[in-house]
């Protein structure tokens, strides 16, 4: 038979065969056969026999390789749902990773090349290789000289979730709030520090972006960006998010309590997050505040996987920015933008633009 469950699992449907027994009891009724113990036996040693071909397959890196790209999806859905044979299905996993260049790397390899002071594995999903390797996100991982696996296909999500650890070392997604890399002392001290000093940016930020975030708190994940948004540990992740919109049928019952709650993390080596709190401390009513971080805020949203809830909005603050940079008065902008302009304080003060034109 074409589809028989019974004997083989969903994950492996691309397994074709023919099964000689002598034990089935044929004489029966089709429903009597179905609840057979032998199909059982038959099932576990049909699954056996893959798991121990694919063992064999993967060997041969070029044979297997061949293999992978056909049916990686396959043994990811295997991780998903078949809990028995989870640890072999981990090991046949294949990822390319910050180390790994053009080549692919299994979980054992990378365990292999694991830093000594490094407990976790890292790993970050995303859309495609090139977006997750120049993410703000691997920036620290990768200067300290760890390896993140970069997980691009739309299944990782639902592996990952099963797959929680590998030969006792856990899976980290590094996009996810409580990113804890190895650090001395010097560095636990410089971050307490930089916790006290930007207090007060934070609380400031937080109640600008109000319901927007979670909380916005000091990190040291990045290394050249200003800040980003990070998901808690339980919720979806960005790129989760972006899948689960997509379905066609998806149940809008779980995005509410299951869509990413985002707290966003703020780089206190970077000079606008420097200057901003110098503007903050030296003003807490300054007008351009407000627009200055909701412009990192949006920046950040796309820049860390998320979608904007008002593009048109965030394309307005953008237009005045470049206004601002080419010295156009507001007066001559179209009536459009004008009327956008409405909702939102002026980027700057008008000394400033006084001191433009003195410049000119």
């Amino acid at each position: 038979m074409d589809n028989c469950e019974e004997l083989i699992p969903e994950y492996l449907n691309f397994v074709k065969g023919v099964v000689d027994s002598e034990d089935l009891p044929l004489n029966i009724s089709r429903e009597m056969l179905q609840q057979s113990k032998i199909l059982k036996v038959i099932r576990k040693n049909l699954v056996k026999k893959c798991m121990e071909l694919f063992e064999e397959l993967a060997d041969n890196a070029d044979d297997y390789k061949k293999f992978y790209e056909q049916f990686a999806k396959n043994l990811k859905l295997g991780i998903h749902e078949d809990t028995v044979n989870r640890k072999k299905l981990a090991n046949l996993l294949r990822y390319h990773s910050s180390q790994s260049g053009d080549e692919m790397t299994s979980l054992k390899d990378y365990v292999s090349r694991m830093k000594e002071n490094q407990k976790d594995i890292y790993y970050i999903t995303g859309e495609s290789k090139d977006v997750v390797a120049n993410s703000s996100f691997v920036e620290r991982v990768k200067k300290r000289g760890m390896e993140v696996l970069y997980m691009v296909d739309p299944i990782d999500e639902y592996a990952t979730q099963q797959l929680k650890e590998y030969e006792g070392k856990n899976l980290v997604c590094v996009t996810k709030e409580g990113l804890e890399l190895p650090e001395d002392e010097d560095e636990k001290k410089k971050m307490e520090e930089d916790k006290a000093k930007y207090e007060g940016l934070c609380k400031a930020m937080a109640d600008i972006l109000d319901k927007k975030v979670e909380k916005v708190v000091v990190s040291g994940r990045m290394v050249s960006s200003p800040c980003c948004i990070v998901t808690s540990q339980y919720g979806w992740s960005a790129n989760m998010e972006r899948i689960m919109k997509a379905q066609a049928l998806r149940d809008t019952s779980t995005m509410g309590y299951m869509a990413a709650k985002k707290h966003m993390e703020i780089n206190p080596d970077h000079a606008i997050i420097k200057t901003l709190r110098e503007k903050v401390e030296a003003d807490k009513n300054d007008k351009s505040v407000k627009d200055l971080v909701m412009l990192l805020f949006e920046t950040s949203l796309m820049a860390s996987g998320f979608t904007l809830e008002d593009p048109q909005l965030h394309a307005s603050r953008i237009h005045r920015m470049v206004c601002l940079g080419l010295g156009i008065d507001e007066d001559d902008m179209p009536a459009e933008d004008a009327a956008a302009d409405e909702e939102m304080p002026p980027l700057e003060e008008d000394d400033d633009s006084a001191k433009m034109e003195e410049v000119d």
